[in-house]
């Protein structure tokens, strides 16, 4: 039940208390504002996307799934307004990229540990870092750490028209690679060649082996990127050369990844799965820092960008969860808490 909301005392929170479609799973409820506890930082939200993950969370269909209540929202930006430890003194009062891994972005105030506030320049806009995260870490960590694409290498990538698949046009630039993309619709392929794509297929399904191998046209390619699943995904691995890789990040489609394993023997192909929060587990804290810092000069130079799409007042919701689900949204839908 709401109840009167009194500044100060009280805070908004997006809450989902069953499983199921977000604009009926999700009500807009009345919470006591919460407290930092030891290394933790309160955060005062300014906005947060609604990412692919947290539609599947509430749906109860993301690989990890939290209790019910709970505040979904993995990311956002904010103002640090209070803490506890030597880590959260360096960030009290600064705006900073909320990286919220147990969920909880979606309210006007979330707590989360200090080392997971990483402060914001000026030179980048609310928009950009309230997408800081998720999406450039994905992007970065499979070109640069997980596939280590070098100039002049080719990769193949699905859902190139979406955020990751964005960037990862933006590091090709950026790098010197080469990307062939994969998309179903044409306005999407009109977007990426606006971007400085110089390949873009349309297809999915058995032709797009055939159109692949096109576009290739006997050129070596050991790196597929897969974020769709289902038969996109097995297309791409069939295209790769000997030793070919296939990173599967997502399953957009719902579908699994049917796979002959004749295509694994010939030329002696992998798939291997990349998810942001079980990379970060392998990493040090001197690794996460040193990617902090890389994430933020290329974000402030525009290498990689988030498109910006509608953005919501908090008690809009509804609206904003109809159209982040909406195929063919222009960039990404934010749910601002702030005025």
């Amino acid at each position: 039940m709401i109840v009167d909301y009194v500044k100060g005392s009280l805070m908004r929170a997006l809450v989902c208390n069953s499983w199921g479609d977000p604009q009926s799973a999700l009500s807009l409820e009345t919470r006591p504002n919460p407290t930092a506890g030891p290394g933790q930082v309160v955060v005062e939200m300014i906005a947060s996307p609604i990412n692919p993950s947290d539609l599947l969370t509430i749906r109860n269909q993301y690989g990890r799934q939290p209790q019910l209540p709970f505040a979904p929202g993995f990311e956002g930006v904010g103002k640090v307004i209070s803490g506890r430890g030597i880590m959260a003194w360096r960030v009290i009062g600064k705006r900073v990229a909320v990286i919220a891994a147990d969920g909880g972005a979606w309210q006007e105030q979330c707590v989360i540990p200090a080392i997971r506030a990483i402060p914001i320049p000026d030179s980048i806009p609310d928009d950009q870092a309230a997408s800081f995260f998720v999406n450039p870490a994905t992007a970065w960590a499979i070109v640069n750490n997980v596939l280590k694409i070098r100039r002049g290498e080719v990769l193949i990538q699905s859902a190139a028209a979406g955020a990751v698949g964005q960037m990862i046009q933006g590091l090709a630039k950026h790098i010197g690679f080469e990307v062939i993309h994969v998309v179903r619709r044409d306005e999407q392929a009109n977007c990426l060649k606006q971007l400085g794509a110089s390949t873009v297929v349309v297809g999915q399904g058995e032709p797009l082996v055939t159109a692949l191998r096109e576009a290739l046209a006997g050129r070596h390619c050991r790196m597929g990127l897969d974020a769709i699943g289902g038969t996109t995904g097995a297309a791409i691995l069939k295209s790769l050369s000997r030793h070919g890789t296939l990173i599967s990040y997502g399953r957009l489609s719902g579908d699994p990844i049917p796979v002959d394993p004749g295509t694994l023997l010939d030329g002696m192909k992998s798939i291997q799965g990349f998810w942001l929060s079980e990379w970060m587990k392998d990493q040090s804290k001197l690794t996460l820092w040193r990617l902090f810092g890389t994430l933020a000069g290329l974000i402030s130079r525009g290498v990689l960008h988030s498109p910006t799409g509608a953005i919501f007042q908090a008690e809009n919701f509804r609206d904003a969860v109809s159209e982040a689900g909406r195929i063919g949204k222009e960039g990404k839908v934010l749910i601002r808490f702030k005025a």
